[in-house]
């Protein structure tokens, strides 16, 4: 299995005056967040984890110059997490392959290795072209919804801004992690555009658009309230590192 993890966010609410930072080198309990994703995937040499960077790019290549992870530049002429994964996939070590890809975000560092083995063994075990974490919660978050037919299959993934008012009460919520059949996930990228209300490529039209290929999608299930916290604002990092803290 190979891995791309999507670092190049700015973290525009993150920052400060005189000192800009990537959002994946922001520190919570000493550490920068991306290490602790690169830390959820112990049964994948880091020479098969690719951080896909952007913002202030040369510092996140410098403080993880020495871990043997890959990087790559994101382009100019797109947005959104589509297409940081597009610009991913152009690394050199994917040029041949047709195995599985793991999707990780940089600024999400909660996420336990028991779920994200999970996420790995339910694509074995349903020989899934792509499988999404999935959380199921009260809680009221801005998360994309996953959206199921009457026979519980997914079917599509509505970011919350596309929502309309009943889709945004469904709590079934997607966390943007994923396992990718990678040529599920090459042919999927080719059937997304941008023609919405941010004008990103969302990766989370591909799933839906590898369904309608006939193809099979599955989630995992996480009720663990903790992984659905990411980092974008400054209360949303000392969250994050008082969890850290408790987990020990």
């Amino acid at each position: 299995m190979k891995a791309i993890i999507m670092a190049a966010g700015k973290g525009t609410r993150l920052q400060e005056a005189g000192h800009p930072m990537p959002k994946v080198l922001r520190r919570a309990n000493g550490r920068a967040l991306l290490s602790y994703v690169i830390d959820m995937l112990p049964e994948i040499d880091n020479c098969d984890i690719t951080v896909v960077t952007g913002f202030m790019h040369e510092m996140v290549e410098e403080e993880f110059a020495d871990t043997g992870v890959r990087f790559i530049k994101q382009g100019d002429d797109g947005y959104g997490t589509g297409y940081a994964v597009m610009c991913g996939l152009k690394d050199a070590q994917f040029d041949d392959y047709h195995g599985n890809i793991i999707i990780l975000n940089g600024d999400s560092p909660l996420t336990n290795l028991s779920t994200v083995a999970g996420l790995c063994r339910i694509q074995k075990q349903e020989k899934a072209a792509c499988t999404l974490l999935a959380n199921v919660t009260d809680l009221k978050l801005p998360y994309g919804r996953i959206i199921r037919d009457a026979d519980g299959n997914i079917i599509d993934i509505r970011e919350e801004k596309e929502c309309t008012e009943e889709e945004k009460k469904i709590k079934e919520l997607n966390s943007g992690a994923y396992v990718f059949n990678a040529d599920a996930l090459r042919e999927g990228l080719a059937q997304i555009n941008c023609n919405n209300n941010a004008h990103e490529y969302y990766l989370t039209d591909v799933p839906p658009a590898i369904a309608r290929m006939g193809k099979k999608v599955s989630a995992f299930i996480s009720t663990d309230d903790e992984e659905l916290w990411g980092v974008n604002t400054p209360d949303d990092l000392v969250m994050v590192e008082k969890i850290l803290m408790a987990r020990g």
